[in-house]
């Protein structure tokens, strides 16, 4: 997996992280913050909500499989989380 993500996990044609955040309202306001980020790249994760915790995958489903758009993603996702505590 890429040195400057290595909160991701690759597994086949995607890439993957769980996020635990403080509590359930801040993984909301991360969830919250990724879809607006989502939005203006017109990438979407996929996102699973568990409480507190957040399972993330990318992937470019028109592409088949990675490009750079889901590591920019990535990157993005983890600075979201961090300022966040998570």
């Amino acid at each position: 997996m890429d040195k400057n993500l290595p909160e991701w996990r690759r597994e086949g044609d995607e890439i993957r992280r769980t996020v635990t955040a403080p509590d359930f309202p801040t993984a909301i306001r991360i969830v919250d913050e990724i879809a607006v980020k989502a939005e203006e790249l017109n990438h979407h994760p996929d996102i699973d909500i568990r409480w507190r915790t957040l399972h993330l995958t990318l992937t470019t489903h028109d592409q088949g499989g990675l490009t750079d758009l889901d590591f920019t993603l990535a990157a993005i996702i983890d600075d979201i989380a961090a300022k966040h505590g998570a």
